[in-house]
């Protein structure tokens, strides 16, 4: 047994301190980059619900050119608000695929926000038009803010947001976080909201449609992010049918997406686009819907970049890990 393996261990802090806003991006094109090229496999997902009130979730893959191999284990529990905690949780292990010897378990919560909220942002750089000026956000939690961030930053013409919340009532320090950077303001009637937008964002915990399919109009991008279990969907029955959808993943999608209400529907996937195996080929009046339900490929790159700096930086814990 070989006694002198360590493992790695690195927390939320010491993750946080690690990750950068355009490293992620530069994670999350790589890994739909990978994706298209087939170059990276993405294993099925578990997504379950459990008698506790939480789901959980395993999503794992491998690129083996880069001797890149492990899984993310997540999901949500709602009841951690009442006690102080954070509802999202997830773990991220890499392990040496010619060996199986774990090397690394890494914080996942901060990797997920960040890889989901580029995913939206290379969604908008894609498929928005470029002159998109006018955002409606449903949700102010956390997925909801990355989301706002990434669109400001990579979207130079946003400057009005409206927000819509499930109780109807403003959020301030959703305000405060964005009031510099746009003009933010609480939307009461959410059809209208999304009738006045040229970009909207769902990022809630998709329990049901969240506006009429007739308030979505020509020209507008949707990014979906909520809907990533069996059951759960943000958009309206009919709006579908009416769009040209783009997916992370065609079969995961029709599984857990937004796209589990529609599987028949035409779609293609946002890595084809960067590799140009596709064409967005953007009409003025066309809607575009972004299904996004999360690739373990783009929870992998990135994590593998962290390990790769943690390494060098001597950042987290290291303890032995005999094999």
């Amino acid at each position: 047994m070989r006694s002198d393996a360590r493992l790695l261990l690195l927390d939320k802090d010491a993750v946080e301190a690690l990750l950068l806003p355009d490293e992620a991006l530069e994670a999350v094109r790589e890994a739909f980059t990978l994706h298209s090229r087939r170059e990276g496999r993405v294993f099925p997902v578990v997504r379950e619900a459990l008698r506790t009130g939480g789901v959980f979730g395993i999503k794992s893959g491998d690129v083996e050119s880069q001797g890149l191999l492990g899984f993310k284990a997540a999901g949500f529990w709602p009841a951690n608000r009442a006690v102080g905690g954070e509802p999202h949780q997830a773990t991220i292990l890499l392990f040496d695929p010619a060996t199986g010897r774990p090397t690394c378990v890494i914080d996942g919560n901060a990797i997920t926000t960040a890889r989901t909220g580029a995913a939206g942002g290379i969604g908008l750089q894609q498929l928005a038009r470029p002159g998109s000026s006018h955002a409606c956000v449903f949700g102010t939690g956390v997925q909801a803010q990355v989301q706002l961030e990434f669109a400001l930053r990579l979207m130079p013409a946003l400057r009005h947001v409206r927000y819509v919340t499930w109780k109807g009532e403003p959020d301030s320090r959703f305000e405060a976080r964005f009031a510099s950077r746009c003009n933010i303001a609480h939307a009461s009637d959410a059809n209208e909201a999304v009738a006045c937008s040229d970009i909207v964002i769902t990022a809630t915990p998709g329990a049901g449609p969240l506006f009429d399919a007739q308030a979505v109009r020509p020209g507008t991008h949707l990014n979906c992010v909520g809907a990533d279990t069996r059951g759960k969907r943000e958009l309206p029955e009919g709006l579908l049918q009416r769009v040209r959808l783009f997916v992370d993943d065609a079969t995961q999608a029709r599984q857990i997406g937004e796209t589990q209400w529609c599987p028949d529907a035409p779609c293609e996937e946002i890595g084809d686009l960067l590799t140009g195996k596709v064409a967005a080929l953007r009409q003025p009046q066309d809607i575009t819907v972004f299904d996004m339900t999360g690739l373990a490929l783009q929870d992998l790159t990135l994590a593998r970049r962290i390990h790769q700096r943690a390494l060098t930086t001597g950042a987290g814990a290291s303890v032995p890990w005999a094999w």
